[in-house]
């Protein structure tokens, strides 16, 4: 193979998973204890800023809950799935039955699940949905009905099987919608806490946006003693550095990177896996292309700014007003290396920063608009901080607002 056909083995995209999955030993290993006792005591929440790396860790805890005897079940919770009680039951209904269909329902115990029909089953996708639409009483009991008895077919033909592992990544999409007297949130979480209580072996681990905990809270205050959250920070420079050079060194690549360039990229990538996966893909190419040339590698750094920029910020950035860009423009000055922030120190900066500064009622308001556009996101402790990995980097390369307002 040739040096310009040697493939680039970084994929940036939505939860590609990476040639070389660097850290996250510690989360890993948390979610193999909370597979451990039996009642389930705690669920894994997986939540962080987008780009650090949430769907692919769920992705790589499967293998690991199947050599522990765990059966996974999952998608991607879609907003159609939040529309309503019944939209979430079917949901989960069409993911339990991709490990229940090969499976049947004694006829007696059909009988005691309500569900109809005569003789031995499979419990299909329809099977399923049968049991939740001829289960008598509200949606709840409709759907621990449902989940009770694929259980209950599990143990009866496959009792090696330890539990069942329900995956949800994109979480944060689920919501209680009072305004339609739908509550599919709620229904998840009380659905779960119940049948754990039982003693049923049914785990939930959700993946999300920082916005997704205090969503649970919010719903159900009991929620807090049932999840574990574990929050994704982004990567250290030691696993940083992993991830830059072991996908070249193991593919045998004829690309070499310095120390000085990794130690670049890493500055550049600010430590989170996605962007870690852009600009090595990025860099990759333009070592190949200078080493035809007889020249070192080097990091094209603003070609790769601008890149970022068109891809990943430019969009969101189009979606403000003017006056949420000198907000955002104030915030992305204060001190706090892409952290949290106040009301009042975004205030006192805007003082000043700007000729006609932000009252902080205005400030409060232009922050729930901007946490709506999926910019800024509130912690339960009053707080706020980017959504959005690396904005303030983004935002402080642009031209600043008049400061006029």
């Amino acid at each position: 193979m040739s040096t310009a056909d040697f493939p680039n083995p970084f994929r940036p995209g939505a939860g590609h998973p990476p040639p070389y999955l660097a850290g996250r030993a510690a989360e890993r290993e948390e979610f193999r204890r909370l597979l451990g006792p039996s009642p389930i005591l705690e669920n894994p929440i997986l939540t962080g800023l987008r780009g650090v790396g949430k769907t692919v860790l769920l992705e790589s805890l499967k293998p690991d809950a199947r050599r522990r005897g765990w059966l996974w079940a999952g998608s991607d919770l879609s907003e159609a799935a939040s529309l309503s009680e019944d939209h979430l039951a079917t949901r989960i209904a069409a993911n339990l039955a991709l490990i229940t269909s090969g499976l049947a329902l004694p006829t007696a115990k059909k009988r005691r699940a309500g569900a109809g029909g005569s003789g031995d089953a499979p419990l299909t996708f329809e099977a399923l949905l049968g049991i939740y639409r001829d289960t008598p009483g509200l949606p709840l009991d409709k759907f621990k009905q449902m989940l009770t008895t694929s259980w209950q077919a599990i143990t009866t033909t496959r009792p090696e099987v330890r539990g069942i592992v329900f995956a949800y990544d994109e979480a944060q999409n689920l919501t209680n919608r009072p305004d339609r007297e739908q509550f599919p949130l709620s229904l998840l979480i009380d659905a779960f806490q119940s049948l754990q209580r039982q003693g049923l072996p049914l785990l939930l681990a959700l993946a999300g946006l920082p916005t997704l905990y205090p969503a649970l809270a919010q719903a159900r205050a009991s929620s807090e003693r049932m999840f574990r959250v574990l929050f994704l920070k982004r990567l250290n420079k030691r696993e940083s550095e992993d991830a830059i050079r072991k996908p070249i060194e193991a593919s045998d690549s004829p690309v070499r990177l310095s120390r000085v360039t990794v130690a670049r990229i890493v500055e550049m990538s600010g430590g989170y896996p996605y962007f870690i996966q852009f600009i090595c893909r990025e860099v990759f190419d333009a070592s190949l292309q200078r080493q035809r040339t007889g020249r070192r590698p080097a990091v094209p750094a603003r070609e790769i700014e601008q890149k970022l920029d068109d891809d990943f910020f430019s969009g969101r950035w189009s979606r403000t007003t003017d006056r949420q860009r000198a907000l955002l423009w104030v915030i992305a000055h204060l001190e706090t290396d892409g952290g949290e922030f106040t009301v009042q120190a975004v205030v006192e900066k805007a003082k000043a920063l700007l000729d006609r500064p932000f009252s902080s009622s205005h400030t409060n308001q232009m922050l729930a608009s901007l946490a709506n556009q999926g910019l800024v996101f509130k912690n339960r402790h009053g707080r706020y901080s980017f959504a959005v990995p690396l904005l303030d980097r983004f935002i402080r390369r642009q031209s600043p607002p008049e400061t006029g307002g």
